[in-house]
């Protein structure tokens, strides 16, 4: 496909959802279809198209619906989320091939409600990246390799790496994603959208393939802060079956009315230098430098000590996984050949070919081996890596240093995708901190590294959804367009890279 129409195709993304002209849903659904057929066999970001999305779009034109923030838009959802109708929830495993189970999780249902139109299921690293240490990022059994729209040859991080991907190259503006540590602002940074990773238990985790009760959460992944605002609006709130989400609703707001563009005026915005590097130096200054002109008065924090979080997040993430995808997979009403981790192991082994020619199962394995929920160990571990990341993480750093957000650099720039070694990662931001800890981290585009993307992260404390997505707001207004995809074959092959790679002619 010639890069000219890949570029026309993405030109969407720039242009604010306001300023775009009045469409039907039906057009606007027949045009995201059109764009995923066109562009999506380069990226592999979409895994399966819902068949009711133009029925649904022009039920929805026929009805005369009064116009929201999201009425009538097409959204692609991560393919561990059930949604209702003929497509299965696989979790990009072929053992959940069957998982019809024709219900929507209620975040899906509250989705719909809010007028958004289910066009399909995004592609995403199989089993949410908890397979094994040695994964690649974006692939999936079920759906192949998720590639990066900025340099195919680069990987688009995980695990919610299609809905990432999707929303870069302008498939759809809106996506939903799910994070149990870092699964939506990494690949919300490394392919230049916006990601926000919700407080846990402000969006319903019924009915989604877990990993952790502890951590896991669903959140927006868009193309501005202002989308995402009214995306978080639609999907929020309490859900009887969720626990955690006992007090969404007294929580919960309108996130997109409350954004302010001079939100930073006299903030004192905390700068994580302990989680800041890994060659985004020259991007964050830049981002530092418009957070200063609008206001913003910056601490600078060196250090924090995560040992804690380190040492305790893998055993409590292995223990509860054992547990939660149990009681998922047995609360499945589809006809699953697995109804269990144990069961998940052997299936695997048994479709040794399919399932694990790049990559095996070491971590499913060694939490098939945790005691259970239980086990006094694994409650500790819990007890201290929540401490660690939460009481005695972001909410002392923000007390101590009298600030009322932290600001760092998500990630690194996209890496290559190595079927060979797997993912090969250079450093990492402070995201942890707050998946450990269940509070909000929101990642807005920063800049590029060699014409790659960085996010710029905005965390704080438990429930502080609406002033991350203001003061983000206020950053990317400042910031001003950001730009789109190029669909190189490698990065290596864009102007400002490849003259340095010819050698000089004497």
């Amino acid at each position: 496909m010639r890069k000219g129409i890949l570029l026309a195709a993405v030109a969407l993304l720039s242009v604010p959802a306001s300023a775009q002209p009045r469409e039907s849903s039906e057009a606007r659904v027949r045009n995201a279809l059109e764009r995923i057929e066109r562009i999506d066999p380069q990226l592999h970001a979409v895994i399966a198209i819902d068949p009711g999305a133009l029925p649904q779009a022009r039920a929805f034109d026929a009805a005369g619906r009064a116009v929201g923030p999201i009425a009538g838009q097409p959204v692609l959802i991560k393919d561990n989320i059930e949604s209702a109708g003929p497509l299965p929830t696989t979790a990009g495993s072929l053992a959940l091939a069957d998982n019809v189970t024709n219900r929507d999780a209620p975040l899906v249902a509250r989705l719909r409600a809010a007028g958004g139109i289910v066009v399909g299921k995004t592609n995403l690293s199989e089993w949410a990246n908890i397979r094994s240490n040695n994964s690649i990022s974006g692939w999936s059994a079920a759906g192949g390799q998720v590639h990066n729209p900025w340099a195919l040859d680069r990987n688009p991080c995980g695990s919610s790496s299609g809905s990432g991907a999707a929303v870069a190259a302008g498939l759809v503006r809106l996506a939903i994603g799910t994070e149990t540590d870092g699964s939506v602002t990494c690949p919300a940074a490394i392919n230049g959208i916006v990601g926000l990773k919700p407080t846990v238990g402000l969006v319903s985790r019924t009915y989604v393939v877990p990993i952790s009760h502890s951590q896991d959460t669903a959140g927006p992944m868009t193309a501005s802060v202002r989308e995402a605002a009214a995306l978080l609006t639609a999907i929020a709130g309490s859900d009887p079956a969720d626990p955690a989400t006992a007090e969404a609703d007294r929580h919960r707001t309108d996130y997109a009315a409350l954004l302010d563009p001079n939100s930073l005026k006299g903030k004192r915005i905390g700068v994580m230098r302990f989680a800041a590097g890994f060659g985004t130096d020259t991007a964050f200054a830049t981002a530092l430098a418009i957070l200063r002109e609008r206001g913003a008065i910056l601490v600078e924090i060196k250090k924090f000590d995560d040992s804690a979080i380190g040492k305790n997040e893998l055993p409590v993430l292995l223990t509860e996984l054992k547990a939660d995808l149990a009681k998922y997979l047995k609360g499945s009403p589809a006809p699953l050949a697995i109804r269990s981790l144990a069961d998940a192991i052997a299936f695997n082994k048994a479709h040794m070919n399919a399932e694990m020619a790049l990559f095996g199962q070491e971590t499913f394995e060694r939490a098939e081996k945790m005691k259970g929920l239980d086990d006094p160990a694994y409650k500790k571990a819990r007890q201290a890596s929540f401490m660690a990341a939460g009481p005695n993480g972001i909410d002392k750093l923000l007390r101590d240093n009298r600030v009322v957000a932290l600001v760092g650099p998500t990630m690194p720039p996209a890496w290559k995708i190595d079927a060979v070694n797997g993912d090969q990662i250079a450093g990492g931001g402070a995201g942890s901190l707050a998946a450990v800890a269940g509070y909000p981290h929101l990642t807005v585009p920063m800049g590029l590294v060699k014409g790659l993307p960085v996010g710029l992260s905005f965390i704080g404390p438990k429930w502080s959804e609406a002033r991350l997505l203001s003061l983000g707001f206020a950053y990317e207004q400042a910031r001003g367009p950001f730009p789109t995809p190029k669909f190189y074959r490698s990065i290596e092959e864009s102007p400002a890279i490849a003259p340095h790679l010819e050698p000089i002619r004497r």
